[in-house]
């Protein structure tokens, strides 16, 4: 299934201009990108530090909560992008439930998820803020970068269509398989 493309200069927050479409009836599967993020938001209302040269992106889709719920979908979504972190470092990447992605205990990967309903349906919005480039400084958890990980600079693009290819799969198999299915292809 073919995903739009938005890219953006700025934006106080991808999932926002998700939320904005998929209001005025621009639900077609859409993924966000942009450079930089003035008001990133996490997990219950949490800030997401968002440190230009990381990767800024929201995805959102129609979701059937009936075929599979959304806490089955927060699993699945960390499982991609933990495999497509593990790509580009070859390292051990663990998920910290329910929502980042840690290497050594350090926050590389934050993903909020949202439901939308809209016109009697379900959309899912995945927000993910990927540390690439750039360890965004935190009193409340350390974090690192794919850059300090492998020292050697990231480009957001290519990583953003690699993200944009293993989702396109993802929501062509989503119609087929079941939920034990799409898990096990995810897992690393």
């Amino acid at each position: 299934m073919k995903i739009k493309v938005i890219k953006f200069k700025s934006v106080k927050s991808t999932n926002d201009v998700a939320i904005k479409l998929i209001k005025k009836n621009k639900t077609q599967p859409t993924m966000i990108f942009s450079e930089k993020q003035k008001n990133g938001r996490g997990t219950m209302g949490k800030k997401w530090i968002s440190q230009k040269g990381n990767l800024f992106v929201s995805i959102f889709f129609e979701i059937n909560q009936k075929r599979i719920n959304f806490k089955k979908f927060s699993i699945l979504n960390a499982l991609i992008l933990k495999k497509l972190v593990s790509e580009f470092i070859c390292k051990k990447v663990r998920i910290k439930w329910p929502n980042d992605l840690l290497y050594n205990k350090e926050k590389i990967c934050g993903i909020l998820q949202e439901i939308i309903i809209h016109n009697k349906k379900n959309y899912l919005i995945v927000g993910i803020g990927l540390n690439t480039n750039v360890a965004p400084k935190n009193k409340s958890f350390s974090s690192t970068s794919l850059k300090n990980i492998i020292s050697k600079s990231i480009d957001n693009k290519r990583i953003f269509k690699n993200l944009k290819i293993k989702y396109e799969k993802f929501l062509t198999k989503i119609k087929k398989f079941s939920y034990k299915q799409l898990r096990n292809e995810y897992e690393i």
